[in-house]
């Protein structure tokens, strides 16, 4: 009598019987075949690249950049050779006598809501390579209250599932790098620990070198079992908004001048955007040690959001804002759709309250929430968006508070 070979079933019993050179198998045992195989996929072997990267060339990785980021194109320009000239690095086999390539890790200077991490995480996900973001500002020395330097590996591990070598490829984000600069020049009767200390910490991990990490985090103690993680070939990528370095940029270009022959030189200086002028100079006036800064060695700037970049922001990324709510509406059965009125009325409350990209997410949400909240429970398939609806509920909630001064 015919029967599966693995469950013992016979034809009878089953939907389908199918023959093979010395044995059968029935649908049942074939399903669980493939599920099984799939899982072993997944878990077997890493998702990330860990061997030689298909690496498209940077005016592609650009080109990627643009359906996800709108504008900074010089900031794109910067990270996109770093990111291939670093891959290239990589890929690279080092002969006894050969040049060996330097790692260019990047430092991106830009006011809140330009897209800062927003372009890291782009990156990370074209190359597919573990990634990660870390504040610094929880950041302290070893000893103090805070995370040590150390947790920012352990986050890159967690993110490769613990896959060691596609940990030491991976991208790290620091974010609010600028939260750690130095407190000031004057001595205290206190160390500066979240500060300058951190800075001297993270220039071992910068520049390359074999780290011990905890596993889980936390602070390490001598039982400790610890993983060597080699961050020689991890690209740091850094940002931060650096509020007030336009007038550490104004004091070295000397705008205060006196003079025809100066003032006509100064007449070319953009001052409503004095962050295309930044130099490393500016950022050791701000308090980065100059160690760091020399494992920085790629900087950037990232222009403020004008009214136009807002109003592409709202609509054209691949993840947009308004893409995501009419996707969210979508799930309910409900096509929704917004006036071009109530664009341009968003973008003026936008620009309005200085709050860049994130301003947007935040006027839409108190705009639609409402909807969000009644909609799903009643019987509506399509809703419009209008200048007087979206008027009408930011005069209701308390939009002021946004406001930046």
């Amino acid at each position: 009598m015919e029967k599966c070979s693995f469950c013992g079933r016979v034809k009878k019993d089953v939907n389908l019987l199918i023959a093979g050179v010395s044995g059968h198998i029935c649908d049942s045992c074939i399903t669980q075949a493939y599920e099984i195989v799939e899982e072993e996929a997944r878990s077997g072997s890493s998702s990330f690249n860990t061997g030689n990267l298909n690496l498209l060339k940077p005016k592609e990785i650009k080109e990627f950049l643009d359906d996800y980021v709108i504008g900074q194109d010089e900031a794109k320009k910067y990270l996109s050779v770093a990111v291939y000239n670093h891959y290239k690095r990589l890929n690279q086999r080092v002969d006894k006598d050969d040049v060996e390539i330097e790692k260019s890790n990047i430092i991106l200077v830009g006011q809140t809501g330009t897209g800062k991490t927003l372009l890291a995480k782009t990156i990370a996900k074209m190359l597919h390579v573990p990634f990660t973001i870390v504040d610094a500002t929880v950041l302290t020395e070893a000893g103090y209250v805070g995370e040590d330097i150390e947790s920012i590996l352990t986050r890159l591990l967690q993110a490769a599932d613990y896959d060691v070598q596609a940990a030491e490829r991976g991208i790290v984000f620091i974010d609010e790098i600028d939260k750690i600069a130095r407190k000031g020049d004057n001595p205290s009767i206190t160390r500066d620990v979240s500060g300058e200390g951190v800075q001297q910490g993270l220039l071992k991990l910068l520049e390359g070198s074999i780290v011990n990490v905890p596993p889980q985090g936390g602070r390490k103690h001598p039982d400790q079992k610890m993983i060597p993680v080699n961050t020689k070939d991890i690209l740091f990528v850094c940002g931060g908004a650096f509020d007030g370095i336009e007038r550490k940029i104004s004091q070295r270009l000397n705008t205060q001048v006196v003079g025809f022959a100066e003032s006509r030189k100064a007449e070319h200086i953009d001052r409503n955007n004095f962050l295309q002028y930044i130099v490393p100079q500016d950022l050791k006036s701000f308090g980065l040690i100059p160690e760091i800064i020399g494992r920085l060695p790629v900087l950037t700037y990232l222009n403020p959001l004008d009214r136009i970049a807002l109003r592409n922001i709202l609509t054209e990324p691949k993840n947009s804002i308004i893409k995501q709510y009419v996707k969210l509406f979508d799930i309910d059965g409900i096509k929704l759709s917004f006036d071009e009125e109530a664009y341009e009325y968003i973008v003026d409350k936008a620009v309005e309250f200085k709050l860049g990209a994130r301003g947007l997410r935040s006027i839409c949400e108190l705009i639609i929430n409402d909807a969000m909240f009644e909609l799903p429970s009643q019987d509506i398939k399509e809703f419009t968006v209008t200048k007087k609806f979206a008027v009408e509920k930011l005069d209701k909630s308390n939009l002021h508070r946004l406001k930046v001064a």
